[in-house]
């Protein structure tokens, strides 16, 4: 089969990825899970000449996805928490390569990229084909509209930093504006509705508690947060966090009353406008900022990826080996994977941090076993619990498994650091002991000569 060149285009040649004659092995998607297979496979595989590893991504640098409501906030800076694709492959032996995956060819065993151009107009990259011997699917989640009217076009999303920054621009212009106009503010004019109440929207909705605050004490003294800024949580669901156990709900919606965040329970969106939303029963209230995190689905390319067995929202179906249904040489993780959940029939692995990162773990454990022609394992999926943080105010969850004997309810620093603790364990599956550590301590240290919030 002759195709043009994977790396540059120019003349077709055989269809070959990088180290010929090796067992190649294509992860698309540099997300948590995916990024944490390619960096262990680089380390064990790829270093000693054992196989030959891609990672296939369509962003340049990575951002552990539960902290862009933060980034959102302003409460941290994305260019300290960020992971150069190209650098992380290169310390860590496998190959990364630029490009949105746009489709297969099963009986080929291969992958074609989307052509890039930038921002100019410009080539930069042709479309490249890649061959694969094993191909991992771990291209995330997207946020689910379903179908409302005026979400793609006036709401943002969190689901990229772009994204967050975004939004973080907005706020900031938002309360600059609001501060220097002379003429009254007229309704909704510093509201700020999120829609959904699950994890994201509960964080985004305490963190921004505490930015906006912030942010106005800056200098900003003609607007009074108390009076003038209103931040709405709004779940469709009878109470917040519906996906988490009840007295998690309730201490979050307990400490979101506390600090001011308004809370609309039971109450569905119909519409999202320019200057605000309307619910289903017709009421109609003006925001300035309208963020949808209510809802995820896979994205929509998996729909039909090459006759591959999906579910209503997109995931590919897999085995409990992660294998998908109808390819054995293709696997799936993370929450683009519909797993079920062993030991509950009919209910799938729920789409979380923890699993992504268990899954990467066991894909490891799969490819050795491939590569010795040995039998591979189900993978089954360990419940640590949940934990939602709110900010400085606190952090509620529950916390499962042998660790702790059961199911123990936490709350405030201790359950602060068990969520910090899941970041750590991300962060020492791509670095290691030494530079976490070191890493750790330099952001203490900087931390204490910036600002809080940031401010552009």
């Amino acid at each position: 089969m002759a195709s043009p060149h994977p790396e540059t285009g120019g003349a077709p040649f055989n269809v070959v990825g990088p180290g010929a004659g090796l067992h190649q092995i294509v992860i698309v998607g540099g997300g948590a899970g995916g990024l944490e297979l390619a960096t262990k496979l680089g380390d064990k595989l790829g270093k000693k000449g054992k196989a030959a590893i891609t990672l296939i991504e369509k962003s340049q640098s990575h951002f552990w996805k539960p902290h862009l409501h933060e980034i959102a906030a302003g409460s941290m800076d994305m260019a300290t928490y960020e992971i150069n694709h190209l650098a992380q492959s290169y310390w860590h032996g496998y190959r990364y390569r630029y490009g949105e995956v746009v489709g297969i060819d099963r009986d080929q065993q291969t992958v074609t990229t989307a052509p890039y151009v930038d921002e100019h107009g410009e080539a930069v990259i042709a479309p490249r084909v890649f061959r694969y011997d094993t191909l991992v699917i771990g291209i995330g989640s997207l946020t689910n509209d379903f179908g409302t009217p005026g979400v793609k076009e006036h709401a943002i999303a969190l689901e990229t930093p772009a994204q967050a920054a975004r939004f973080h621009r907005r706020l900031v212009n938002a309360c600059i504006r609001a501060h220097a106009q002379a003429e009254p503010r007229r309704p909704g004019q510093l509201t700020v509705a999120i829609i959904g109440a699950g994890a994201t929207g509960v964080e985004l909705a305490a963190e921004l508690h505490k930015t906006t605050r912030t942010l106005v004490s800056y200098g900003l003294d003609r607007i009074d947060p108390s009076e003038d800024i209103r931040i709405v949580l709004i779940e469709a669901a009878p109470r917040v966090l519906p996906a988490i156990p009840e007295q998690v709900s309730g201490a979050a919606m307990r400490l979101l009353a506390e600090i001011g965040v308004e809370v609309r329970t039971g109450a569905a969106v119909a519409e999202v406008t320019a200057d605000g939303l309307r619910f289903a029963s017709g009421e109609f209230m003006p925001a300035e900022l309208v963020v949808w995190a209510a809802g995820v689905k896979a994205p929509d390319m998996l729909k039909d990826f090459g006759g591959l067995e999906a579910n209503r929202i997109n995931q590919l179906v897999v085995h409990p080996t992660l294998q998908t249904t109808r390819d054995d040489n293709i696997f799936a993780l993370g929450d683009c994977a519909a797993c079920e959940w062993l030991g509950k029939p009919g209910v799938n692995v729920p789409p979380r941090a923890q699993a992504a990162h268990q899954q990467a773990s066991h894909m490891y454990r799969q490819i050795v076993a491939r590569l010795e022609g040995k039998p591979l394992k189900p993978w089954k999926y360990r419940d640590f619990g949940s934990l939602v943080s709110l900010g400085k105010y606190s952090t509620v969850g529950n916390l499962m498994g042998g660790l702790v004997g059961g199911n123990l309810w936490v709350e405030g620093y201790f359950a602060r650091m068990m969520y910090i603790s899941l970041y750590k364990l991300h962060e020492l599956a791509l670095h290691g002991f030494v530079k976490v550590a070191l890493d750790t301590l330099a952001r203490l240290l900087t931390r204490r000569t910036e600002p809080h919030v940031k401010l552009h």
